[in-house]
């Protein structure tokens, strides 16, 4: 429980924005929004993940939808379980009180459903709710909402479409020069309240109905979250699952995090947006699901990146919309963002080329096959990311990190990895034979320039020095653990790069490694694995319970942990830790295997 008292008094901003670890999920494949402890949506684009917001306080924007105790209060929350219906729940002077809140399933791509249903769990509940929905990250007021016959309001902010209901004593105010809603609500003991906001792009349909809409969401939660009662941490198993879910749309693409412009480190010029499907994060999330026998999210991985081989080949970029086309490029917001952090939307990754992608493709489709879920499309798609590798393997590449163009080491072994694996599951002799070979060449060639004089792995063929990402491709296959080079590379880094259990990614400068950026949770997991194929049971049991530990009470990973202050660094949340955590909770729970 963390102490509030009720947040100042209402404004063009709305509540102000907290430490990310206090921020819970919501979210319905095709678009998401971050809950603060006010009860605040403080995040939420419309339609799709990389629209503009229509709520924005977390960077600084106009548009909020707030429900707050009256007086003082302590605040906590958790999801029930295998889903993403958070509930709220705050003790306050005169009782408790509690809101579920969710994104109705089944979606729509246009219309989003927003639910929250108050509950005076013990004694009378007292509570403000503000609805001041401002599309274009606050640029569009809401215009003339007004009531219907049947208490609802509705209005338009941009080009979008909003209407609700449950509270027909609500009446309208202006923050500033936005339009919204207020409204003082009462409850009495074991009462409770349905309050159902609808934005579309289209005409609204005929008003819901609040219990349809919670029977249908739990239930599309039930059949789309397995148990995973076989891995090592069931519960936080299914949260990863289902945050993965969460984060995956109709069109099978899923975003690499719900937001943008949460900085890694305050006033370090790292504030990027990752509200797009990168290739590279998917294929992690596919292999976790192949992994934990969550086919749904395995079929959405495989279709989704099958169909950019098929339309770009050789050319495919490193991340797309989830609705399969380009990311814009970076572009700044009048918006003041997050402390610390700058406001932008896009990302120069649509200018790079990733190598490792292909690698990656790879051994997502040939972990679907030994699932028996790959058809002649996704064979043919496995010919396209193989050619592609025999055609590119020369090129500079902005690698697993998105750095300058170079010869990545990491890039090509992920490329040999991948290649062993489809070769292993391939239709015909020639094409395992041709994989093979490809494999054996781009490691030979690896191997010659790759390797430090040391005798373990270096970053790329003009920097000498370590990387997280280089613990991956044994993981994967590319060569085996007891392997001089797989031993060797480990060693070091364990020496070099880790902290009491924290791992970094690389070393920046000579600074110490925690002030040049926050702890990796991805290569924390990553750890994990290695020492678990080592055969270091122990040893990775502490690093998958270190990193687990690194998140905020909705159980939700950003990219970074920082280690001094135990807080949250970067976007939120970030599928791939999700997945990564998945992956080790299966593979943990299970004898070592040398290649995954």
């Amino acid at each position: 429980m963390v102490s509030r008292t009720s947040p100042p008094s209402r404004s063009a901003a709305g509540p102000p924005p907290q430490t990310l670890r206090e921020y819970a999920l919501i979210a319905d494949g095709e678009r998401g929004a971050l809950i603060g402890p006010h009860g605040d949506i403080a995040w939420m684009c419309l339609p799709r993940w990389d629209s503009d917001a229509v709520f924005s306080t977390l960077l600084g924007g106009p548009g909020h939808y707030a429900l707050t105790p009256h007086g003082r209060y302590v605040w906590g929350g958790y999801y029930e379980n295998g889903t993403l219906v958070w509930r709220s729940r705050w003790i306050t002077e005169n009782g408790v009180v509690e809101c579920r809140e969710a994104l109705a399933l089944p979606a729509d791509p246009h219309r989003a459903v927003l639910l929250r249903r108050l509950h005076a769990v013990d004694g009378e509940a007292r509570l403000t709710v503000d609805l001041a929905p401002a599309a274009g990250f606050g640029a569009d007021r809401s215009w003339g909402p007004h009531r219907g016959d049947d208490g609802t309001w509705s209005a338009r902010t941009g080009q979008l479409r909003w209407r609700w209901s449950g509270v027909p004593e609500a009446r309208s105010t202006r923050y500033g020069h936005r339009g919204g809603l207020t409204a003082e609500l009462r409850l009495q003991a074991g009462e409770h309240r349905d309050l159902v906001l609808e934005i579309s792009e289209h005409a609204l349909p005929g008003a819901p109905d609040p219990d349809s809409l919670w029977r249908a969401t739990r239930a599309a939660w039930a059949r789309e979250v397995p148990a995973l009662d076989h891995t090592l941490a069931p519960e936080d198993a299914r949260h990863a699952y289902t945050v993965l879910r969460g984060l995956t749309s109709s069109s099978g693409g899923m975003v690499a995090a719900a937001t943008t412009s949460l900085p890694e480190r305050a006033e370090a010029g790292r504030n990027y947006d990752y509200r797009y499907v990168w290739i590279r994060d998917q294929c992690y999330a596919g292999q976790a699901a192949a992994a934990a026998g969550g086919h749904p999210l395995l079929d959405d991985a495989v279709r989704f990146i099958a169909a950019r081989l098929h339309e770009d080949g050789a050319m495919m970029a490193p991340a797309y919309t989830v609705t399969g086309g380009p990311v814009p490029g970076p572009r700044e917001l009048a918006l003041p963002g997050y402390p610390g952090g700058a406001s932008q939307v896009g990302n120069r990754v649509n200018r790079q080329f990733q190598l490792d992608a292909f690698g990656e493709a790879l051994l997502l489709f040939a972990a679907a096959h030994r699932h028996g879920r790959l058809d002649n499309e996704g064979w043919r798609a496995v010919d396209i990311a193989a050619d592609a590798i025999a055609r590119r393997r020369g090129d500079a590449d902005a690698g697993i990190w998105e750095l300058e163009a170079q010869h990545w080491t990491h890039s090509r072994l992920i490329c040999v990895a991948g290649l062993r694996a489809v070769a292993k599951a391939a239709p015909s002799a020639g094409r395992a034979a041709a994989w093979a070979s490809l494999a054996d060449v781009i490691l030979a060639e690896t191997t010659a320039n790759g390797v430090h004089p040391s005798g373990r792995w270096q970053r790329s063929t003009r920097d000498p020095s370590l990387d997280a990402a280089l613990l991956l491709p044994p993981l994967r296959g590319a060569l085996s653990a007891e392997d001089p080079r797989t031993t060797s590379t480990l060693r070091a880094y364990t020496e070099e790069l880790t902290r009491d259990h924290y791992a970094y990614r690389f070393r920046h400068d000579q600074r110490p490694l925690e002030e040049a950026e926050g702890a990796f949770l991805f290569c924390g997991y990553v750890m994990a694995l290695a020492e678990h194929q080592q055969g270091n049971r122990n040893e990775a049991l502490r690093w998958f319970e270190r990193n687990r530990s690194a998140c905020g009470p909705p159980g939700l990973f950003a990219e970074e942990y920082d280690i001094s202050q135990r807080q949250l660094r970067g976007n939120l949340p970030q599928a791939f830790v999700h997945a990564i955590m998945l992956e080790s909770a299966v593979r943990l729970a299970a004898p070592a295997d040398d290649g995954l």
